[in-house]
């Protein structure tokens, strides 16, 4: 950072990862803000602005020595888990700017003396009090993944044994009779189960047809419109997939394709047409926004269909650190790791990461959105 980028900062105000202090007065004040970026995606203090005007006011050397300390004590002593905040004196014309930059935390959830988590919301903060916001910290942590938390009411008994069966086969190359173990113990030595005997997430969605009743959000909504914008009293054509993994994908995929434009791709008019995008471009969408969704969030993926584009939206940001050019690059973190690995079997699933590559490969005209307010990931397929 740069005094250029401090006065650019000015321009454009207070945001989620940029706070003006013009004074430091209370510990418990500061501690909160440190804790509440740490949770979020890290963030800078500026001191010695005043937020009300973001004009610099400016600090002395006698603030700057006492501020550098009760920095230091605030983040070892009130800040649980202890954070490594970095501080910057910058000398302006206008006066002596402070900045203290605070990294996105590694041991989420952080907390205050008073046990109060925090996060950033918007310009401001506020307390975590909703158990998927909680969740979703313990998540980002990696402490706790969607895919292998207990179903309950759903046990051995609930899955699709013959699917279950050919897939086995697949995956091990022997018939599942061969096992000479009871099936609810296998289920759980492949991670299906839990120790109660009941399906995990993984389980259920790939091998039992009963999840959708359980978890009725866990499904896609899908929409055709006939113009460019959503219409709630004209469409096109209107389809919920439920059931297993597999067949959510199937129906989903039938409905993209079957609702696409074609073209003649300028042959005659006995000419086969073809869809104006791949169908292996939805295919690698499709299977992204199924094992990559955040399931924690109680909401469907939706496809929405225009006469200018595809939207698919899924439940959930990025995870973790990952950025759109980090997807694009082929870098990827396994939200759920148990459900990844068996969508490879289930799914056309080509391998980890490359499929957003692959996508962009066949098709260049697809955009992406992490869009943090709303809590979803958008993905745009334009034509």
């Amino acid at each position: 950072m740069d005094e250029l980028e401090i006065l650019d900062r000015l321009l454009c105000g207070e945001d989620s990862k940029n706070q003006f202090k013009e004074d430091i007065f209370n510990d418990e004040s500061l501690a909160a803000e440190m804790v509440a970026f740490s949770n979020s995606k890290g963030g800078r203090i500026f001191v010695g602005i005043n937020d009300k005007d973001n004009q610099i006011k400016g600090l002395t050397t006698e603030q700057i020595h006492r501020f550098n300390q009760k920095i230091s004590n605030t983040a070892s002593q009130k800040v649980h888990p202890a954070i490594n905040p970095e501080t910057k004196i910058f000398n302006l014309p206008q006066g002596i700017v402070l900045v203290i930059t605070i990294p996105q935390g590694l041991s989420k959830p952080y907390q205050d003396n008073n046990g109060v988590i925090w996060v950033k919301s918007g310009s401001d903060k506020r307390k975590v009090t909703a158990r998927e916001e909680m969740l979703r910290i313990l998540q980002e942590a990696n402490y706790l993944h969607a895919d292998e938390m207990p179903i309950k009411d759903l046990f051995a008994s609930d899955v699709d044994y013959n699917y279950f069966s050919f897939v086995y086969e697949m995956i091990y190359q022997e018939p599942l009779e061969k096992q000479n173990i009871p099936f609810s113990q296998l289920l759980k030595n492949m991670n299906l189960s839990t120790k109660d005997g009941f399906l995990n997430l993984t389980g259920a969605l790939v091998f039992s047809k009963k999840i959708s009743l359980l978890r009725p959000m866990f499904i896609i909504k899908a929409v055709h419109y006939p113009g460019i914008d959503i219409d709630d009293s004209n469409y096109i054509d209107n389809r919920d997939f439920d059931g297993t993994l597999n067949m959510i994908f199937d129906g989903a995929l039938r409905f993209i394709i079957n609702n696409l434009p074609y073209s003649q791709n300028g042959q005659n008019i006995n000419t086969l047409a073809t869809p104006l995008v791949p169908k292996i471009v939805f295919e690698e969408l499709l299977v992204n926004a199924l094992t990559h969704r955040n399931y924690f969030i109680s909401s469907p993926i939706r496809i929405f269909m225009f006469s200018n584009r595809v939207e698919i939206i899924s439940p959930g940001t990025l995870p973790n650190s990952l950025t759109i050019d980090n997807i694009k690059a082929g870098n990827s973190v396994s939200r759920n790791p148990i459900l990844s690995t068996y969508a490879r079997y289930v799914l056309p699933y080509r391998g980890l990461g490359n499929g957003v590559r692959r996508a962009l490969k066949m098709y260049p005209k697809i955009e992406f959105f992490n869009e943090v307010d709303n809590n979803q990931f958008k993905v745009v397929v334009l034509f």
